[in-house]
């Protein structure tokens, strides 16, 4: 059952709006916002920098933004 939910369209529109409300709002950090920020970036402009994994620059994307919305979603509970 958790798998199927790993794949679900609906979970990652979900965690794609979620991501972005918190980067637009005004009441998280400028820290929080660049812990999500920079490290994606910096993958999508320098992939070579860890050549030996197998994830697709979407991949890490996805997974950086599941991680950024259950981590400030327990930090800023009121912007849910």
């Amino acid at each position: 059952m958790k798998w199927r939910r790993w794949f679900s369209l609906k979970m990652w529109s979900q965690i794609f709006r979620a991501s972005w409300r918190y980067i637009v709002s005004s009441r998280v950090t400028l820290g929080d916002k660049l812990l999500f920020t920079i490290p994606v970036l910096l993958y999508w402009v320098l992939p070579d920098v860890m050549p030996f994994v197998p994830i697709d620059d979407i991949g890490v994307t996805m997974l950086l933004a599941g991680w950024f919305v259950s981590r400030m979603d327990r930090k800023y509970p009121e912007l849910r």
